[in-house]
């Protein structure tokens, strides 16, 4: 099971939500030494994944979107697990619809935003895929209160996402 200090977990709650999950987020990186794989998945169970999958969201969300998402080799992580039914669970359920709405482009279109390119073969797709401007669009709108509600759902279900350690 991963540890965290209630020490390290208050001072970083009274920072904000995003610090207080970057906490295990952190913790789950530390575990998996840095990088997912196949062979350390095992590591971390359902909901540690979950809050993991939402980081990698959230940072590549915030850095460029869908297209870099699935560049980055995200795009399995987030569409092809129930990453969306999981976060939805967690109370955030507007980014579970927003998620299935990005599925239905990234699902029949997996090929084509997955493939190895060039910088100006990747700054196309942008272009290629300008359904996905809409969602980043809602996404931005909606970030900050669903984070709150994962902040929460974490917090209430402490147990399941690490042991908390003197």
């Amino acid at each position: 099971m991963i540890q965290i200090k209630d020490s390290t977990l208050t001072a970083a709650s009274q920072k904000g939500m995003d610090e207080f999950l970057q906490v295990f987020t952190d913790a789950y990186l530390e575990a998996i030494g840095g990088t997912l794989t196949a062979e350390n998945m095992s590591l971390l169970n359902g909901s540690q994944h979950t809050l993991l999958a939402h980081r990698f969201f959230q940072d590549e969300m915030r850095d460029g979107g869908f297209v870099q998402l699935i560049q980055n080799g995200y795009g399995g992580y987030i569409f092809g697990n129930p990453f969306a039914k999981a976060i939805k669970q967690f109370g955030a359920v507007e980014l579970s619809k927003l998620i299935y709405r990005a599925k239905e482009i990234y699902d029949p279109n997996k090929a084509t935003l997955e493939r190895e390119m060039n910088y100006e073969e990747f700054n196309a797709l942008y272009v290629e895929f300008e359904a996905f401007d809409d969602l980043e669009e809602i996404y931005f709108d909606i970030e900050e209160q669903q984070t709150a509600l994962i902040a929460a759902y974490v917090d209430e279900h402490i147990a399941d996402f690490a042991e908390i350690i003197v």
